[in-house]
């Protein structure tokens, strides 16, 4: 009996000594759910964005994708306290690369230098330079042939390649097959990649006839629309035409209109899927559209930013690409796809 007592009383204590042990893990456990720990990076990634300086270098400002691109740049510079500002080359390639120049020897530099390519070599020399000095360099939407730390934009041979599947699809035996290819400038990243992408289906389909591959000069919308009525005229069976740029394609459509010829003359563009996309496509100036979608790119050039101020590698050894989404619009669901405009960019 007495053995007995000991043990009870022994088991008693220890067991009381197990359930306090327990309550004040329980009193940890609440108080860690009571939000009293603290994320270990979040004060290091708030620190590293102060002080830090990225410049914008559009190739011209006033367009839907410079302003979508800049105003969502702009809001996250604002949100985690860095510094941005545009340096705007106003369609002007000799500008832009004063620009850089001067970028290039300012004092401090800018941390990150966030590039619109006007052509594939212009400003490839200087981005090299830039990024040996110290500079991250972001290319935008137009790529030049030099890979810097990062590249945010659409990949043009696939705009190049869904146009020509749908032109092909479009233009059957019970057409003329002839096609109209309207280019940007020559050397421009949206010439010379989007070509690579006409040309892999071309090859595949010689029974489309290209009866002309003309540049509009630098995005010219009435270079646009007279070539067309020029080629309307030589060709009134003309089935297609593959267009460059929506903005100036949307004179290339007025054109197609004033012949007579909608829905019979097909126009095929691309563009960022803002106002100007649903516009073309609700007044048949377009029949087929290829978006690459600003708000998602923005996002995409943003995390990029965010990616360079963060990095501790020099300028370089890191290369990144984010060729991002695209989607096809028509006439038939254009109505059910919500355009994006500025005020709608948060």
């Amino acid at each position: 009996m007495t053995l007995f007592n000991r043990k009870s009383r022994w088991g008693t204590k220890s067991l009381f000594a197990l359930a306090l042990a327990a309550m004040v893990g329980m009193v940890g456990v609440a108080h860690a759910q009571d939000g009293a720990i603290k994320d270990p990076e979040r004060t290091h990634y708030y620190e590293v964005f102060k002080n830090k300086r990225v410049v914008f270098v559009p190739v011209f400002m006033g367009l839907d994708l410079t302003e979508g691109w800049s105003k969502m740049m702009s809001i996250q510079a604002k949100r985690l306290g860095y510094s941005y500002v545009v340096r705007n080359a106003n369609f002007d390639t000799s500008a832009g690369v004063q620009i850089l120049t001067q970028l290039l020897n300012e004092k401090p530099k800018p941390d990150v230098v966030v590039i619109q390519n006007p052509d594939v070599t212009s400003y490839a020399k200087l981005e090299k330079q830039m990024e040996d000095a110290g500079i991250y360099v972001i290319q935008l939407n137009m790529k030049s042939l030099t890979m810097t730390t990062g590249f945010a934009g659409a990949d043009a041979t696939v705009i190049g390649e869904t146009q020509a599947d749908w032109v092909v699809k479009q233009c059957g035996p019970n057409t003329s097959r002839k096609v109209l290819i309207l280019n940007g400038p020559t050397t421009a990243p949206w010439t010379v990649y989007m070509q690579e992408g006409y040309n892999n289906v071309l090859s595949k389909n010689p029974d489309i006839k290209v009866v002309a591959r003309q540049s509009i000069g630098n995005y010219d919308s009435s270079k646009a629309k007279s070539i067309t009525e020029v080629t309307l005229k030589q060709h009134p069976d003309l089935c297609a035409i593959m267009g460059v740029w929506d903005i100036p394609d949307l004179a290339t459509g007025a054109a197609v209109k004033d012949a007579g010829k909608s829905g019979k003359v097909l126009v095929s563009t691309s563009g960022g899927g803002g106002e100007v996309a649903c516009k073309g496509l609700q007044t048949k100036a377009f029949d087929h559209y290829v978006s690459y979608d600003v708000p998602g790119q923005s996002r995409a050039v943003n995390d990029l930013i965010q990616m360079a101020l963060q990095l501790r590698d020099k300028p370089g050894k890191i290369k990144v690409a984010h060729y991002t989404p695209l989607s096809v619009l028509t006439q038939a669901d254009v109505d059910s796809h919500k355009c994006w405009t500025i005020d709608s960019l948060k």
